[in-house]
């Protein structure tokens, strides 16, 4: 009888052996993220594929943009209306770069675009400021919204994400970027290549700030990239994983392009399962 159970203790754990094994294997080539946060979900099902650090509160940047222009198109403001950009559109936070010089008249269609696209700090500005209460009111209206959608460790204090009082979540960002995706404007704008905008000092050409739009087997449906020395650089986008939709959320990449190459490396891991 001792032996018999001898035996069975030797052959479970003979069974277990390759089975740790796997295990150990399968976590060691989990992709190499380098940011300070990220995620994986698949945007049909809210299932998560991967996290890191997913509930680490940490400013955005201009992923803030996204909630910005949920806010926008909800105001049902139309959009062909002409709107000026304005000395209190002029970022005194950052003094970062902006191709509209003060004076600039665009359809406010024309904003949004290319607040999305290519994260125009003042067409953001600009049309938060286009809104009943001014811009407190829109502030307001986008921690409402945030509040809806149960982003319960986020705060928006501006609608550019150039203050880093702009705090989220990875987590609370995949709720943000499956609201967004619904709106078939936003999709459109940030997923466009390039736009041309009349009405500064001559005609300009935007162009999309994330070059995984501009790769056609990534199917690219929504994407928006930040950055501030706060934030480091953040990226959302939503890419296609063996045909589905999956949403990827980057923050606090330390290099350069580290957003788009951990982005890479999630995708790649996953398309390897």
């Amino acid at each position: 009888m001792l032996k018999l159970h001898l035996f069975f203790i030797v052959f479970i754990f003979a069974s277990l052996v390759p089975l740790i094994a796997h295990a150990k294997r399968a976590a060691a080539k989990q992709p190499a993220v380098q940011a300070r946060a990220a995620i994986a979900v698949d945007l049909g099902t809210g299932r998560t594929l991967y996290a890191k650090h997913a509930d680490a509160r940490l400013p955005i940047a201009s992923l803030t943009k996204l909630l910005t222009a949920m806010v926008v198109l909800d105001s049902k403001h139309s959009l062909l209306k002409p709107a000026r950009i304005t000395d209190a559109d002029v970022d005194r936070l950052k003094w970062s770069r902006s191709r509209l010089p003060v004076g600039s008249l665009l359809l406010r269609k024309t904003m949004l675009h290319i607040a999305l696209m290519s994260s125009e700090n003042r067409a953001a500005f600009a049309l938060s400021r286009d809104y009943p209460g001014g811009r407190a009111g829109f502030v307001r209206a986008m921690n409402r919204t945030a509040k809806r959608l149960h982003m319960n460790r986020s705060r928006f204090v501006d609608p550019t994400g150039l203050s880093p009082r702009n705090v989220s979540t990875a987590r609370d960002l995949t709720r943000l970027a499956r609201a967004a995706y619904r709106y078939p404007t936003i999709r459109e704008f940030a997923t466009s290549h390039h736009k041309l905008v009349l009405g500064g000092d001559g005609p300009l050409v935007y162009r999309n700030t994330d070059p995984l739009v501009y790769r056609d087997s990534w199917h690219v449906g929504l994407q928006k990239t930040g950055f501030t020395n706060e934030a480091g650089h953040c990226l959302i986008v939503v890419a296609s994983v063996h045909g589905r939709p999956t949403l990827f959320v980057i923050l606090g990449a330390p290099a350069v392009h580290g957003h788009f190459q951990d982005a890479e490396r999630l995708r790649s891991w996953l398309m390897r399962r």
